[in-house]
């Protein structure tokens, strides 16, 4: 009798978060979460998917499990209560590094004088997926570089425990954030390295899936 196929078990973070100044002002970035909605459409012939999304205007794939959240605390909260049952974790959102100490009840009326926010430290998913993960899982960050691409991304990859760190180089025309076409390097431990050239998202996410099942 042949051996039942594992099936494997995805968690991908996309899009970008919002940090409430007050209740009508945020914080955020230029994410559209199309590379990893790519990732998870991709993911999903492969195996179960869990999609962790921040505010998007994108069509989760139908067999994708979608989660819906919108600050940084909340993706913590969703991926640190629910990576453990997955094989593959794929950290691709565009998370907040910084949040404002305490948002405004109401709406912060213009004086015309300048203002001063406070911003803490938000919760760094990464670092905590890369202290809990247990032997088998496979841990995935991104990295989006504007200079010292490599050395960033290499830098993030050892401190964070990762097993591979797809890195962007952001600012170009054409690739990125908010564009359909995207170019990266792949670092893995042990010295892994692979470059691949500007090319349409769904099929740089197929590519890189191959690269973290052979790792898994």
């Amino acid at each position: 009798m042949a051996a039942k196929r594992r099936i494997l078990r995805f968690l991908i973070t996309a899009g970008p978060t919002r940090e409430a100044i007050d209740p009508v002002r945020y914080l955020s970035n230029h994410s559209s979460g199309k590379m990893g909605y790519a990732l998870a459409a991709a993911a999903a012939h492969l195996g179960k998917v869990l999609l962790i999304s921040g505010p998007v205007a994108l069509a989760a794939p139908r067999s994708a499990r979608l989660i819906q959240v919108e600050s940084s605390e909340e993706m913590a909260r969703a991926v640190l209560g629910r990576f453990r049952k997955s094989d593959i974790i794929v950290q691709c959102a565009a998370v907040a590094d910084y949040r404002p100490a305490r948002a405004a009840k109401h709406k912060i009326k213009k004086t015309g004088r300048a203002v001063v926010m406070k911003l803490i430290p938000a919760t760094d998913i990464l670092l905590e997926l890369g202290r809990r993960k247990t032997a088998g899982q496979v841990l995935v960050g991104f990295a989006a570089e504007t200079r010292n691409l490599r050395k960033n991304a290499l830098a993030k990859l050892r401190r964070k425990n990762l097993d591979f760190i797809v890195a962007n180089p952001v600012g170009k025309k054409g690739a990125g954030f908010e564009s359909d076409r995207n170019e990266a390097v792949v670092f893995g431990r042990n010295g892994f390295e692979k470059k691949f050239p500007r090319m349409p998202k769904a099929k740089l996410a197929r590519k890189l899936l191959g690269i973290f099942l052979a790792k898994s």
